[in-house]
C-alpha cells in the first residue's frame, strides 16, 4: 500500500487493532478507542515527520463540533475523559489526554459524504473541463473560490490507505446503500455543513468544503469519525477571501507546497524542514482557536 508506515508508538506499547493515516483504533468489544496521532499524510503518503499537537487539535475540534451539532444529528461519542479509559490504557493517560475518543461501534456506510460550498480543487478542474462538478451542471462564469449557487452533495467511495477515493453520483450512492439511506445522508450532510459553516463564518473562517462519515447504531443514523477538522475540510480566512484567487488555508498546505517543490513523488517522501512543521502546527492550532473561541491547551 502506497506510503504505508507503522506508527511511531514510542508513547504507547499497545498495538492498535487497525490504523488509518492519522488514527490508531483499538477494538474494545462493543466500543472503540480512537486515538489521533500527530502523523500527517499528503498525496496519499504518510510522511516520516509528525506535526506537534495535530492529533489533539483534530480530536478537540471534533469534540467541539459533535457537541455543537448535537441538536442536528446524533453521534457515536461515549467519553473523552481519561477516567473512563480501560485499565490497560491508564498508564498512557498523559499521552492520551485530549487526543482520544471512546466511541460506540457503528455500522458504517461505505461512502464518504463530501459537501461543497465553494468551487476549488478537483471540483474546479471538473468545472473547467465540462461545466460540471461530479456530474452536477453549474452555471457559466464561475472561477476559483466562487461561492456555489447552492451547496453540493458529492459522495465518494472509501479507498484503502494508499488508494484514491472515487467520486460517485447520487444515483450510484443510492445503489450502494439504498434510496432512503442515500437521501437521509444527503440531507443530513447539507444541514450539518450549513449549520457549521454559519458558525465558522461568524468566527472568521469559511468552510469551503468538507467530508463526513456516517453509520448506524441500533438502527439510528449517527455522525462518526472526525468532524470538520483541517484534515477533512478546507478552512479559509474570511477576512482575506477574494473570489478568483487561490485562498490561504488552515491546514497542511505548507506541507503540500513544500513537497510539490522538493519531491517528485517517487520513492519514500522526504523529511520536512523544521519551519514547515512549525508553521503547519501553528495553522492547526489557529483554526481550533478561531472556531471554538478557546485557547488551545498544549
Amino acid at each position: 500500500m502506497t506510503g504505508r508506515k507503522v506508527s511511531n508508538m514510542a508513547q504507547m506499547d499497545l498495538r492498535p487493532d487497525s490504523q488509518g493515516k492519522v488514527r490508531d483504533i483499538y477494538d474494545l468489544g462493543d466500543k472503540l478507542l480512537m486515538v489521533a496521532t500527530d502523523r500527517i499524510s499528503a498525496f496519499d503518503y504518510i510522511l516520516p515527520d509528525e506535526i506537534p499537537y495535530k492529533g489533539k487539535v483534530l480530536t478537540q475540534l471534533s469534540i467541539f463540533w459533535f457537541d455543537l451539532l448535537s441538536d442536528v444529528v446524533d453521534n457515536h461519542i461515549v467519553s473523552t475523559d481519561v477516567a473512563d479509559l480501560p485499565s490497560e490504557f491508564k498508564p498512557y493517560a498523559d499521552y492520551l489526554d485530549g487526543r482520544f475518543m471512546l466511541v460506540k461501534k457503528a455500522q458504517m456506510f461505505p461512502v464518504e459524504c463530501i459537501v461543497r460550498g465553494y468551487l476549488t480543487g478537483s471540483g474546479l478542474k471538473s468545472y473547467q473541463k465540462d461545466g460540471t462538478v461530479c456530474g452536477i451542471k453549474l452555471p457559466a462564469g464561475l472561477t476559483e473560490a466562487s461561492k456555489l449557487p447552492e451547496v453540493l452533495f458529492t459522495p465518494s467511495t472509501k479507498a484503502e490507505i494508499g488508494g484514491h477515493d472515487e467520486n460517485i453520483s447520487f444515483e450510484r450512492c443510492a445503489e450502494l446503500i439504498g434510496d432512503e439511506a442515500a437521501a437521509t445522508l444527503r440531507d443530513l450532510t447539507i444541514k450539518i455543513y450549513t449549520t457549521a459553516a454559519d458558525h465558522a463564518r461568524a468566527n472568521g473562517i469559511i468552510i469551503a468544503d468538507t467530508k463526513f462519515e456516517f453509520g448506524t447504531i441500533d438502527g439510528k443514523v449517527v455522525l462518526a469519525d472526525e468532524v470538520l477538522t483541517p484534515d477533512s475540510s478546507r478552512f479559509w480566512p474570511a477576512d482575506t477571501y477574494k473570489e478568483g484567487e487561490v485562498q490561504p488555508s488552515f491546514d497542511k498546505q505548507f506541507v503540500r507546497n513544500w513537497l510539490n517543490a522538493n519531491w517528485d513523488r517517487t520513492g519514500e517522501p522526504p523529511h520536512l524542514p523544521a519551519d514547515i512543521i512549525e508553521k503547519t502546527s501553528e495553522k492547526y492550532i489557529q483554526a481550533y482557536e478561531l472556531i471554538t473561541g478557546k485557547k488551545f491547551e498544549k
